[in-house]
């Protein structure tokens, strides 16, 4: 899902006050780490996510592949904290 500039902002806001709910750590992107991130956007629609890799190239290839599994958009990258959101069957939020 292509979000426009000002959606990602309203999101942005919105995803400030958020904490990390998932975390990604040393084993990567496992098949039950896969399950929770997607439970977890199907309540919350919008969540960050805590990236644990060793190096840049690490951190961004995880994230690639956790967006591309997951089906959700990147919203903003700062640090180890990723923003994701994925819009639910029944979505809470208006953007």
């Amino acid at each position: 899902m292509d979000l426009t500039g000002k959606q990602k902002r309203h999101l942005r806001g919105l995803g400030h006050e958020l904490h990390p709910l998932v975390t990604v750590a040393g084993k990567g992107l496992t098949e039950s780490l896969l399950n929770e991130l997607d439970q977890t956007l199907e309540h919350h629609e919008l969540i960050k996510v805590k990236v644990s890799a060793g190096s840049r190239e690490e951190k961004s290839a995880l994230i690639t592949q956790m967006v591309e599994k997951s089906g959700a958009t990147l919203v903003q990258t700062v640090g180890h904290i990723v923003l994701l959101y994925r819009k639910a069957q029944q979505p809470s939020l208006r953007i």
